[in-house]
């Protein structure tokens, strides 16, 4: 085990990548047109390879992909979503994207302060950056699209606005100023909704009524469906090799 990067932080960024990474790659077969079913399979790679070089900071990423139980994994409630329709992985990918890009923004600029994670930071934020990217373009064509497309945005968008304040609890390891972290998103994400004529959605992000303990291994009910496709085969062979 490496003594230049923190376990909790290496699993929680670790673990964000991995499970989105299988959720975008749930689209496979299954999206909207090829051209868009490439975009989100590259992105799920992108975020397969963040996954692999954070869980092999702190032990083999084999065992800790597949291996793990449901209450071990440390992602946030956010990234393991289900995709629902096109419009809410949208809401999904834009939330987390945007997230990623300012949070890896700011560790790619840590110097030694940011250990290991400072590496994989000033190349990670390059992809992330075309995640957002290809998030808000989305929005902007959804949200100011037809009726039936805006309408699905915003349901979307209001439905996972919830999950949104777990991404900005403090991650032991992680020398950020959270509450800048946080400003600096809400703003971004607002200017992108407002553009697409949607409206911000007021709900509570924080406190009672707000959704949020996945990084105290509490996760919500499709969670442990999704993990038990992505360890069925490894669980079902165990030790084999290709």
């Amino acid at each position: 085990m490496t003594t230049t990067v923190n376990t909790a932080a290496a699993l929680a960024l670790g673990d964000d990548a991995l499970v989105l990474s299988h959720r975008l790659g749930e689209w496979a077969g299954h999206a909207p047109v090829l051209e868009e079913e490439v975009a989100l399979a590259n992105i799920a790679l992108d975020l397969l390879g963040q996954a692999r070089v954070l869980l092999s900071l702190v032990g083999d990423e084999d065992e800790l992909a597949y291996l793990r139980e449901e209450r071990a994994f440390r992602n946030v409630q956010l990234v393991e979503q289900p995709n629902g329709d096109f419009a809410h992985t949208i809401a999904r990918q834009l939330y987390f994207s945007t997230y990623q890009r300012l949070l890896y923004g700011r560790l790619a600029t840590a110097g030694d302060g940011g250990g290991e994670l400072t590496g994989l930071a000033a190349k990670a934020v390059k992809e992330v950056a075309y995640h957002q990217d290809h998030a808000e373009q989305w929005t902007l064509r959804l949200g100011d699209g037809t009726a039936e497309s805006h309408a699905r945005l915003e349901r979307a968008c209001t439905a996972l606005w919830r999950f949104t304040g777990e991404l900005f609890q403090p991650v032991e390891g992680l020398e950020v100023d959270w509450r800048e972290l946080e400003s600096d998103w809400l703003a971004s994400v607002t200017a992108v909704l407002d553009r697409a004529t949607l409206t911000v959605p007021d709900g509570p992000r924080t406190g009672a009524w707000a959704a949020g303990a996945g990084r105290q291994g509490l996760h919500t009910e499709s969670f442990g469906r999704m993990l038990a496709e992505m360890q069925h085969l490894h669980r079902s062979h165990p030790g084999a090799s290709w």
